[in-house]
């Protein structure tokens, strides 16, 4: 089941990367060749690599693939390494969960304004940073179990 939504997420990152490049392109095509440029590709391209970016670090991203001072990492033993994973990934669980109240207070406050050429609503916009807190206190909260009990909750696609 998990492997299945992390499919999903992995299509929305895809969507997202389609329709940043063909806002872009579309731009090109239209300032460069037509001599008439679009004002909401622009936007429309802004909007899905913001949207991209926290998505796929919320939701796509891999334990496995996040960056990591390798040549420190690589030197330090097992047992070492799992009490630095649950040490950072505990600081992490405890800023974004101390945080989030606040970024939802902000997020549903910003329902009054409106971006400039789409018309979406920032409340719209910027739920995306409370989909990447809650997917990073839940990834963050996985690998603090692991560095804990030496045991995945889940295993990944």
């Amino acid at each position: 089941m998990i492997a299945w939504f992390g499919r999903r997420a992995e299509d929305v990152l895809s969507a997202l990367l389609l329709a940043m490049f063909v806002a872009f392109m579309l731009q090109i095509v239209t300032r460069y060749v037509l001599n008439a440029p679009l004002s909401w590709t622009a936007e429309m391209s802004t909007l899905a690599w913001v949207w991209g970016i926290l998505w796929g670090a919320g939701l796509v991203l891999r334990d496995e693939e996040e960056i990591r001072f390798d040549v420190i990492y690589a030197l330090m033993s097992g047992p070492v390494r799992r009490i630095c994973d649950g040490i950072s990934s505990g600081v992490v669980v405890i800023v974004f969960t101390w945080s989030l109240p606040a970024m939802v207070d902000y997020v549903t406050f910003m329902k009054v304004e409106r971006s400039a050429y789409l018309g979406i609503r920032f409340d719209l916009l910027y739920s995306v940073y409370l989909i990447f807190a809650v997917a990073m206190i839940v990834r963050h909260g996985a690998i603090v179990w692991r560095a804990m009990t030496g045991r995945r909750l889940w295993v990944s696609a």
